[in-house]
């Protein structure tokens, strides 16, 4: 099984604020990471104080999965999808 890996330049996007803690990664070139796919953003870890955002620019390398890791993780899914939300048909009364 051979792997394809390339590296790509892409923005990084991090927001620490009282509305919001998030962090984004888009790759040049309209490139979508699919099923699977690993994303290595190089270079130092990213650290913004609370109350601001940042916009940086780096390289990542990404890694497109086989066809074995992309059924295992559409396998996984169905499991951990689950972990997300809580069914009850009682009315609160044990």
């Amino acid at each position: 099984m051979t792997r394809r890996s390339f590296t790509v330049p892409c923005t990084i996007r991090v927001q620490h604020t009282y509305e919001s803690l998030e962090a984004h990664v888009e790759l040049d070139g309209g490139i979508e990471p699919g099923i699977g796919d690993k994303v290595l953003v190089h270079g130092a870890p990213v650290s913004v104080p609370f109350g601001r955002s940042l916009v940086l620019r780096r390289e990542a390398t990404v890694t497109r999965a086989n066809v074995f890791e992309k059924a295992l993780v559409r396998f996984q899914s169905m499991f951990e999808l689950t972990e997300l939300y809580e069914v009850s048909f009682t009315n609160g009364k044990v």
